[in-house]
């Protein structure tokens, strides 16, 4: 089969004909047998990243800043003959490693499996019948059927249909699209803006002439703003870590402390307080949040918008399919003089292509063949050749024969279109009767299509109109109010009159301000966006309206969601803050848009805005978290040694807290939250001072303790070290559960793996303690008095936490 691998200047000068003989292939394609047998020799045309070596992978999370450090640590404790702190740091250093590289097998698991939902279809002609694929299954020989808003499976050699537009941009660099015919090759990767033609395929997956088809699916690790947000917390928190044992060093030097057990000490300290599971976080909780998403039928191409959908506060909708059923029913057409009904229907399926499974020519074939004698009819016809729609002469156009061999040409498309089409005298009796009957079907939210044919001198005639109903979807309305209850404003943009579109936005509760989109076009950027804030949405916009009205909601500082589905979509789609291609969306679309919708419907959107404002809350509960442990850990360890000229814990003792912290840290991306009420913006005030303030009564609680065990129990001072270190792991794991919510802690169920990862975790600390494992054990009484010690603490924490949240303004979600 290796023959049948073509260079692709052989491919540009080889015909078609030579080219169906070398791939023995034909204009009906392979048969099933022969495509078996290729994809034995070839495997699947899958495109993917280069395949790193899993042991490599692993190896790789020894080094880096953060093991870098605990390596120095485990080798200075070998030094000075700390065996025990050497075991147990290597223990700390291979389980960030195990956890890290779960953590991303994990994170990749979850983005291979949006890929594949993501991955290019194509159409096919298999044993004489079009079927559709996935576009890696595709082998050389194949005949496949490229349209508008295709991305382009394979390269292809153009064989049978007029013309295709190809904007090859994304492979080029060259911003206009290019034109081609027959016997031209076209890239895998480039996309179809205009046109319909069929083409034989000649190279597939890395025998393709760029190596690689478009990529939908942007890469899991994409830095967005609120990573960035919170990788400055991280950056902050090391600044911090590192002032604290700046002073300690001062403090031990004065002192004539031992260097090195003071720099062991001072590493293993830095550890503690450098966010170590930060991106192990943000890139779980992102994954996890994703493959929920995908559950709800919303397939994310980009992570980094769940994070802008959490914080949207406009969203543009598309009528057709996404408010509606985009189920189109028609009712009684209308024929107009030297016309039936059945000609009507006759020259409109004529018109229209059932392989394509396009909704409106479906609506109209499906019609016509209910009808027994259009049924007849449409078998005496051969279609000499066919245009597809075009969204910029908003119109279909066939070539056809009858049965006396005559042939005339016939068109359905946009009525006002088809007008511009017809001549003479009559003309101006069908345009008042076309517009009198498009306002008519209009305010009854019907939209209407027309249908011309050609005579024997290539005359248009106007036959008659096809009026088509689309029904508001049943969830739409209480989808809207649900929509608009959590603080998004929704805008209906359609491309029908404005009559219809007004009349769906009440049937749904929108409002019926649906306004022409001439309202706004030639004013002035301030005026126009007086006009569409104010407006429940916008009729007869074409897909650089779309454009025009995100940039200018923008402008105000507006987070904008926008719908759409077609290739001229895409620019309004990239533009957006949140791109969604509805479900039936072009490839162009998906590949511009943030998100994938593969049901119809707004609910499908209105999920993905609660599950992207719970992912927010998740890190945002995080980073609450680490900064208020940070502040309690690091402040409380740096005062007793500079106040008392105590170590209240030893170096072992800190690495045993970061290992029993990481399960209750990992599980917060499974937690269970409640979505907030309105859009969600990062507040780093808030999130500082809230941090603060529980770091500092965790601070004022860790001396409470300390002064306990030292002066009222008069504890050695080893034991006073297992004291505190008991009280820091029970009380860390606590903190999870006073920054989790707003309000008190019971007010939200946590979830099963976030409550048992921190009971778990708390109950081995209290072994550790009290049987000494690798410390100076305590008894069973110390040990009790610590937990409710912790217990008393963590409810006088949120009864404060809760007045605080009420001060600053942000009460309970």
């Amino acid at each position: 089969m290796s023959e049948i691998i073509l260079d692709i200047s052989e491919i540009k000068k080889l015909s078609v004909e030579d080219l169906f003989s070398k791939y023995s292939s034909s204009e009906n394609g392979l048969t099933t047998s022969s495509v078996k047998e290729r994809l034995e020799e070839y495997g699947y045309n899958d495109i993917s990243e280069k395949k790193v070596n899993p042991i490599l992978k692993f190896l790789g999370y020894f080094w880096g800043p953060i093991p870098w450090m605990i390596e120095v640590a485990a080798i200075l404790s070998a030094i000075i003959n700390h065996w025990e702190d050497f075991w147990v740091i290597f223990a700390l250093l291979l389980l960030n490693a195990v956890v890290g590289f779960w953590q991303e097998y994990k994170a990749d698991d979850a983005i291979n499996l949006l890929k594949k939902k993501l991955a290019l279809k194509a159409r096919v002609l298999r044993d004489g019948k079009w079927l559709g694929i996935s576009a890696k299954e595709l082998v050389p020989g194949d005949v496949v059927r490229v349209r508008l808003g295709d991305i382009v499976p394979a390269d292809l050699k153009l064989f049978a249909g007029e013309y295709l537009s190809v904007d090859e941009s994304s492979l080029t660099g060259e911003s206009l699209p290019v034109e081609k015919r027959s016997a031209d090759v076209v890239y895998s990767g480039s996309i179809i803006r205009q046109g319909e033609m069929n083409g034989l395929v000649v190279a597939t997956g890395m025998n393709t002439f760029f190596g690689r088809t478009a990529k939908l699916v942007e890469e899991a690790k994409t830095v967005s703003h609120f990573q960035k947000a919170v990788i400055k917390i991280g950056n902050y928190l090391i600044v911090l870590a590192a002032f604290m044992i700046a002073i300690i060093f001062i403090a031990s030097f004065f002192r004539h402390e031992s260097f090195l057990e003071t720099l062991q000490f001072a590493l293993v300290l830095t550890i503690a307080a450098i966010p170590v599971a930060l991106p192990a976080v943000l890139s779980v909780t992102m994954a996890v949040g994703a493959s929920v998403l995908a559950k709800k039928k919303a397939i994310v191409s980009k992570l980094v918008a769940i994070e802008e959908m959490a914080g949207m506060d406009i969203l543009c909708s598309d009528k057709t399919g996404t408010i509606t059923k985009n189920e189109l029913t028609l009712a009684e057409v209308v024929p107009f003089e030297g016309f039936a009904q059945d000609d009507v229907l006759l020259f409109a399926s004529l018109a229209s292509r059932e392989e394509d499974k396009d909704p409106i020519d479906s609506a109209i074939v499906d019609k016509a063949k209910s009808f027994n004698a259009v049924a007849e009819k449409l078998g005496t016809f051969k279609i000499k050749d066919f245009k597809p729609f075009d969204p910029i002469i908003k119109r279909t156009e066939a070539t056809i024969e009858d049965a006396e061999g005559r042939i005339y040409k016939v068109t359905k498309g946009a009525p006002q279109v088809l007008l511009t089409l017809i001549t003479g005298e009559n003309k101006g009796t069908i345009t008042s009767l076309i517009n009198k009957q498009i306002e008519e079907y209009a305010v009854k939210g019907f939209r209407i299509l027309g249908t011309a044919k050609t005579d024997e001198q290539g005359n248009w005639h106007y036959v008659g109109l096809i009026p088509l109903f689309d029904p508001p979807r049943e969830d739409s309305a209480q989808t809207i109010e649900t929509a608009q209850n959590m603080g998004i404003t929704v805008k209906m943009i359609t491309g029908d009159h404005t009559a219809i579109g007004k009349q769906i936005a009440e049937k749904v509760n929108l409002g019926s301000n649906i306004l022409e989109v001439t309202a706004f076009l030639d004013k002035p950027d301030e005026e126009a966006l007086g006009v569409i804030e104010k407006a429940d949405g916008f009729a007869q916009v074409y897909p650089e309206h779309k454009y025009r009205i995100v940039e200018l909601l923008q402008k105000k500082n507006h987070i904008v969601g926008m719908t759409g589905d077609g290739v001229n979509d895409s620019p309004a789609l990239k533009k957006a803050n949140v791109g969604i291609a509805v479900a039936g969306a072009t490839d162009a679309a998906k590949s511009a848009a943030d998100i994938v919708l593969t049901s119809p419907g707004l609910s499908v959107i209105v999920d993905a805005i609660k599950e992207s404002r719970i992912i927010f809350q998740r890190m945002n509960s995080y980073a609450i978290y680490r900064i208020a442990e940070t502040i309690r850990v690091l402040f409380f360890i740096t005062l007793a040694i500079l106040i008392f000229d105590f170590y209240p814990v030893t170096a072992i003792m800190i690495v045993l807290l970061a290992l029993f912290n990481d399960a209750p840290i990992m599980a917060i991306a499974y937690d269970n939250v409640r979505y907030s009420k309105g859009p969600e913006k990062w507040d780093m005030r808030m999130v500082l001072t809230m941090a603060t303030f529980l770091g500092s009564i965790g601070l004022i609680s860790s001396f409470g303790i300390f002064y306990i065990g030292q002066e009222v129990l008069l504890l050695s001072k080893e034991t006073v070290q297992t004291f505190i270190f008991l009280k820091l792991a029970v009380a860390g794991h606590l903190t999870i559960f006073l920054t989790r919510t707003r309000g008190p802690f019971w007010s939200i169920k946590p979830s099963g793996i976030m409550f048992w990862s921190a009971v778990s975790t708390k109950i081995l600390a209290t072994l550790v303690a009290v049987y000494g494992w690798f410390i100076t054990p305590i008894s069973w009484d110390l040990a009790l008095i610590v937990w409710g010690y912790a217990l008393i603490a963590f409810i006088i924490s949120d009864f404060l936490k809760v007045r605080m949240y009420k001060y600053l303004g942000h009460s309970e979600i």
